[in-house]
């Protein structure tokens, strides 16, 4: 029999994990893959009836590694999930029939995006595509990218039709403070792969990059929800290059 492991990293996710695993339960295990929670996450995921493993964390790209390894004697198929995603029923039946006939290795499933309670198809935000239904034993995810992680598939990879949900931004402060642990992360990545910014980077990539979300990716059809989004990632997108010039500066 194929057996499919469903997966949800978590630290501190005690308000999403219930509703997460209870979307779930079509998976023969449901494992919470824990980096150290100091809240209810881990006696509500025990509760629900899932097995609780504890690993520190060191980055995302390590992190699925370890789940990854975690059940490579175990499972044939993975499907990493989010703890504020969850998988509808279309999709379950969709991920049991393709690991019983698989076309690929790996499969990249849509996903739905509620930002402030909104779908929001606009600004980028669809289909965002996620790899994450993996065979076991034929994937590994890319250690030199620690945030945006990106998995290295032995095979071919295909598209799944049916959607995650995902509840990724409850209001404006959150959606900041992600955005400055990203740009942080991609600001040390640039500084890594040993690019300098340059004095038009300050004024011209913030704009191209409010031209393409807002624009080019049909931000303007979410209206005043697009342009807001549109405007907050281009202010980042500068944020990014300023935090670039700080690092080489830094280095003298």
């Amino acid at each position: 029999m194929t057996r499919l492991t469903a997966i949800i990293l978590t630290y501190n996710e005690a308000e999403n994990i219930k509703d997460c695993l209870d979307s779930l339960t079509f998976a023969d295990t449901r494992i919470v893959f824990d980096s150290g929670s100091s809240d209810d996450t881990v006696d509500i995921a025990r509760q629900a009836g899932a097995q609780v493993i504890r690993h520190d964390f060191e980055n995302f790209a390590a992190q699925r590694n370890a789940a990854l390894k975690a059940v490579e004697t175990d499972s044939d198929w993975v499907l990493f999930v989010d703890a504020d995603e969850r998988v509808t029923p279309e999709l379950a039946e969709e991920v049991r029939q393709v690991i019983i006939n698989p076309r690929a290795v790996g499969y990249r499933i849509p996903r739905y995006n509620y930002i402030f309670g909104k779908l929001t198809k606009g600004a980028g935000w669809y289909p965002d595509y996620q790899t994450r239904l993996l065979r076991v034993g034929r994937c590994h995810y890319d250690p030199e990218r620690p945030v945006h992680e990106i998995v290295l598939l032995d095979g071919e990879e295909d598209t799944l039709q049916n959607h995650f949900i995902h509840y990724n931004y409850k209001d404006m402060r959150q959606f900041i403070a992600k955005q400055r642990k990203y740009v942080q992360f991609d600001a040390q990545i640039m500084f890594e792969q040993d690019i300098k910014p340059k004095p038009q980077n300050y004024i011209l990539q913030p704009l191209r990059h409010f031209s393409w979300r807002f624009f080019e990716l049909k931000g303007y059809q979410e209206g005043w929800h697009g342009f807001r989004l549109s405007a907050v990632m281009a202010w980042y997108e500068f944020r990014k290059y300023q935090l670039l010039g700080g690092l080489w500066r830094k280095k003298g």
